[in-house]
């Protein structure tokens, strides 16, 4: 019989290993951004979290998981940048000033939010700044908000990863160059970067809504750190409709959030799920909002934005009482605007969606044949799930097989995976489904 001890070592590590994501998930943002603020530099503050997560899946196993792991990260993070700093300056004033403002740094235990959520936006107003080309603006904003790998970022953009790694280097050194300020710009100059803050806060919130790859589906402390800055961002510029539009959208996908993946960690889809579970709070907050941003539209006579577009989209099916009862028709009409206002494939495959569901899925297929949305979507897996679930629908299992199959090829999470299987191996005996979650 095996001993005990052999036994209890992989549950240790699997708590850690599972402690340590969540924290990861939650904390990265603040400890990366509080970093490179107190050292300046962009390189050493990743490379300091980074160390600081390797001592954890050392030392955690060994004594234990602190009490407030987000607080011993921070720590150790900032120590490892200590240390970098003095081995790597020559001048021994130098190294006394960085260190100086690191030590002096307060605890995570007693650090005012305020600052705490200064420093993310700090960072995300200077991914932003205007003085960086776009391309800059966007890789910057991957690798350092949303903490995509240097391989993740790469295939974004299609380069290789030493061509990334380069294009970074570059950044941070315009950023240092320039002296661009690390910091939310003063009121007069928000305006000029309100379009590229809300693009990184949606992205930010739709890696914590659908998580582009791995085990989970869906991060919530991730999208929960996007509504947060969100409404700071809010505070900040209360004028601007779509700003208010986009809190509100993030309110109601995310009221969502505890009925898409049931206790097994398997996907439900929109219509399956238990709808008195939905948040509440959230979408009648989302809903108030929604009405003073058309409010204000209509005040000033002005059209509505693509985040206005999509919160009323969101809107109509988080306050439809049952799947049923959703207003689909009204549904493919926002998208058919959203497209004329921000054109993208994703919009038009979700207007096919739409389609289908208010007029009959042989009526999404054809607009989905119309569209052509293969060449632009070709490697996305919702794209062929979306066909097969359709083609199911319309009475043929046979047909949908092959994109059943592409999708599973392509699928990014484990969930979304798991539920194509199932698609495919059930002996063609579905339950009714679809490919909106």
């Amino acid at each position: 019989m095996p001993a005990p001890g052999p036994e209890k070592a992989p549950t240790a590590t699997t708590k850690v290993s599972t402690t340590l994501a969540e924290v990861v998930a939650s904390e990265r943002l603040r400890i990366v951004a509080t970093l490179i603020r107190t050292t300046g530099d962009w390189d050493l503050a990743e490379d300091s979290f980074h160390d600081a997560v390797t001592r954890a899946l050392t030392t955690w196993p060994e004594r234990g998981i602190p009490d407030n792991p987000g607080a011993w990260l921070t720590t150790v993070a900032k120590n490892a940048a200590i240390d970098a700093i003095r081995k790597a300056t020559t001048e021994r004033k130098a190294t006394e000033r960085h260190a100086h403002e690191l030590t002096d740094t307060p605890e995570e235990e007693t650090m005012p939010d305020t600052t705490i959520d200064d420093d993310r936006l700090r960072l995300i107003f200077t991914c932003c700044h205007p003085a960086l080309a776009m391309e800059s603006r966007v890789a910057l904003t991957l690798r350092t908000v949303l903490g995509l790998s240097v391989a993740e970022t790469a295939h974004v953009f299609l380069v290789s990863e030493q061509t990334l790694q380069k294009r970074l280097v570059r950044t941070r050194a315009k950023i240092r160059s320039a002296n661009i300020p690390y910091r939310v710009p003063p009121p007069h100059l928000l305006p000029e970067r309100t379009a590229g803050v809300l693009a990184v806060l949606y992205l930010l919130f739709t890696e914590g809504y659908s998580s582009g790859s791995g085990s989970d589906l869906i991060r919530p402390a991730l999208a929960d750190e996007a509504i947060r800055l969100t409404r700071l961002v809010a505070q900040l510029m209360p004028q601007q409709p779509e700003v208010l539009a986009l809190l509100a959208l993030e309110l109601f996908q995310h009221s969502r959030a505890a009925t898409r993946l049931d206790a097994a960690g398997d996907l439900v889809l929109l219509e399956d799920q238990d709808r008195s579970q939905w948040n509440a709070a959230a979408i009648n907050e989302g809903s108030r909002m929604l009405a003073s941003v058309e409010r204000t539209l209509h005040h000033l006579g002005a059209p509505p934005g693509p985040y206005l577009l999509q919160a009323k989209i969101a809107a109509e099916h988080a306050t439809a009482p049952t799947a049923a009862a959703t207003n689909f028709a009204r549904i493919a009409t926002l998208y058919a605007h959203l497209s004329q206002a921000s054109p993208s494939p994703i919009v038009d495959l979700n207007r096919a969606i739409a389609v289908a569901f208010s007029d009959g899925p042989d009526a999404g297929l054809t607009l989905l044949d119309a569209l052509n949305l293969d060449a632009q979507l070709g490697e996305y897996h919702l794209l062929h799930a979306t066909r097969a679930d359709l083609l199911r629908r319309a009475g043929r299992p046979a047909d949908a097989l092959p994109h059943y199959r592409r999708a599973l090829e392509l699928a990014p999470s484990d969930p979304e995976r798991r539920y194509l299987k199932g698609r495919l191996t059930d002996d063609g005996k579905l339950h009714q489904g679809s490919a909106i979650q």
